[in-house]
């Protein structure tokens, strides 16, 4: 006669919970480590190199990299690798004033747009639109044609061109957070509008700063080395990643280093800065672990 045994019972164990990740992704590390070193570049180049960027040796000039020239020298005899380390603090600093004045101009806007009656806000709605159907660089070009060349104006320039991306933006957020309840209930107990904006408004409105902010740095560099390029931002001998892309190409042929270093300089920041804002995106919009 068959026995018939009962199948043993299997108890489900309770949910793994997930943990959250923090610290440093490793694909993370190696752009984090070259914008320090940007950094550093762009404060205290001393602390890279002690060559005067400016210095000539007709005698050395279009020499190859060496020991003594680690990036070689350009038609002048000047050492590139220093002209690359001092560019950077015109490269960033251009690029970094231009995203602050953005950002301000473009919030201030934006928290207008978003508290304003119907017909002002479709009215910069629509200037927004407009602006941002113009290429960005396309649009510095027309601001550099109104305010002449200069440093100061390269950074209007580039800085007006950016103002749409984060107007439209903070006047989305504001519509958000003006229909939300903790508003409300503020406007209830009679708060003035200047407080009501200060105070629930304003602070609630900036998380997506930071991350347009990082993105539209490698924009705003990509910018500022075009409109060097065009020789409409700091003017020669000054190092600038762009002006020296310039300068050199008269001498691809017989000197392809002087192109290769500043452009692998604006290369490498404005993809570490892309890397950067990304994962900033997926963490703000909580689509990583």
């Amino acid at each position: 006669m068959t026995t018939v045994t009962e199948a043993p019972q299997i108890t489900p164990s309770a949910p793994t919970p997930v943990r959250r990740r923090y610290g440093v992704p490793p694909g993370l590390i190696p752009p984090l480590l070259f914008l320090i070193v940007a950094a550093v570049a762009a404060t205290v180049p001393s602390l890279l190199t002690g060559v005067d960027p400016l210095a000539a040796d007709p005698l050395h000039a279009l020499a190859g990299p060496s020991a003594g020239h680690w990036f070689g020298t350009d038609h002048l005899g000047r050492d590139v690798l220093a002209r690359v380390v001092h560019g950077a603090g015109h490269s960033l600093s251009i690029g970094a004033a231009a995203i602050l004045l953005a950002t301000g101009i473009g919030t201030l806007l934006g928290i207008v747009a978003g508290l304003s009656p119907r017909y002002l806000d479709e009215l910069l709605s629509r200037l927004f639109d407009v602006l941002a159907t113009f290429p960005e660089l396309l649009l510095a070009l027309m601001v550099i044609a109104i305010t002449g060349p200069g440093t100061g104006n390269v950074i209007l320039a580039i800085g007006v061109a950016q103002i749409p991306n984060y107007a439209r933006v903070i006047r989305a957020q504001t519509f958000v957070v003006r229909r939300s309840g903790y508003v409300e209930q503020a406007v209830t107990f009679g708060l003035s509008r200047p407080v009501l904006v200060l105070r629930h408004v304003l602070p609630n409105v900036l998380g997506p700063l930071p991350v347009l902010a990082t993105i539209g740095m490698g924009t705003a560099i990509i910018a500022t080395s075009g409109l060097s390029f065009l020789g409409m931002g700091p003017q020669p001998p000054s190092p600038e990643w762009g002006s020296m892309l310039s300068e050199a190409r008269n001498y691809l042929r017989v000197a392809p280093w002087t192109a290769l270093f500043p452009g692998l300089a604006v290369t490498l920041t404005v993809i570490s800065l892309t890397l950067v804002g990304r994962r900033l995106q997926r963490r703000f919009e909580g689509r990583t672990p």
